[in-house]
């Protein structure tokens, strides 16, 4: 059984720039970016490619370091969290997941006890029982003995959803970060993953942060988006306040049509036309 108290995740006034070359040149992907994700949120990071989207999600989890401003969790940097007591909080779903070896669906979910083991110590009973618990969450179980590399993309998503929860099932505050969680994928998984990961959140509780640049994946499931370009925010807020035919055009350079649609439930976005030349 999963049980969590999500904590407050912040990015204040971050900037990011890679070094180049023995030059040593900067190269700005970020440039002062804020924005909260309240307690058992969803939030969508919306933009382009190369918008900055990724970076941001790597500052946030971790695995990279804002050249300036900070990222907490319930105002505690996260750079002063150890690398297994950050991934015991927060799990990172990429956006694929190539394995070596043929694992198991199961053994693919025991990757999220990682953390939890201490030198050569091998999965107890307690985290083949939480594996099998995340595979049950995602609707997985039934896959268990499956080779991984057999499944359908949307299969393959779930799975690795799975081990995310099994990674942070046992935090103070579980964070969920997703990397263009819907890339690869048909119409039909599309909506499946967004309806998997509303009804993980509802029943859960957790924190999830999703990057996209789908405009109706993120409408269909975050309360909350960042809309990114050129690694600055354009804009920040409530889903059916920020996600708007002028909004969508400064960030896509598109015309598009959006209103709430009563048979799905949310802002639908029907992209019209190209935006004139800025």
């Amino acid at each position: 059984m999963f049980t969590w108290a999500c904590g407050l995740l912040r990015a204040a006034d971050v900037t990011f720039a890679y070094r180049r070359g023995r030059s040593g040149r900067s190269s700005d992907v970020l440039h002062g970016v804020s924005f909260d994700v309240p307690d058992g949120s969803v939030a969508g990071i919306l933009g382009p490619n190369g918008s900055g989207k990724t970076t941001l999600l790597r500052l946030l989890s971790g695995t990279e370091r804002a050249s300036t401003g900070r990222v907490t969790i319930d105002d505690q940097d996260v750079s002063g969290f150890s690398r297994g007591a950050l991934a015991r909080r927060m799990a990172v779903v990429p956006q694929e997941t190539r394995l070596v070896f043929d694992f198991t669906v199961l053994e693919v979910a025991l990757m999220g006890r990682y953390p939890h083991l201490g030198a050569f110590e091998i999965e107890r009973p307690a985290d083949f029982g939480i594996a099998r618990d995340a595979l049950a969450a995602t609707g997985t179980q039934h896959l268990e003995d499956r080779p991984y590399a057999t499944l359908s993309g949307g299969e393959k998503q779930r799975v690795v959803i799975a081990a995310a929860l099994a990674q942070i099932s046992s935090a103070r505050g579980g964070i969920l970060l997703l990397d263009e969680p819907t890339a690869a994928l048909d119409l039909g998984y599309q909506i499946e993953i967004a309806r998997l990961l509303r009804d993980l959140q509802a029943r859960l509780g957790l924190t999830i942060v999703v990057s996209t640049h789908d405009l109706n994946f993120a409408a269909s499931l975050c309360r909350s988006l960042l809309l990114v370009r050129d690694g600055r925010v354009l804009a920040h807020g409530p889903t059916t306040e920020v996600l708007t035919p002028a909004n969508v055009r400064a960030l896509y350079d598109v015309e598009a049509d959006v209103q709430p649609h009563p048979a799905a439930g949310h802002l639908v976005v029907v992209p019209v036309a190209k935006a004139a030349s800025r």
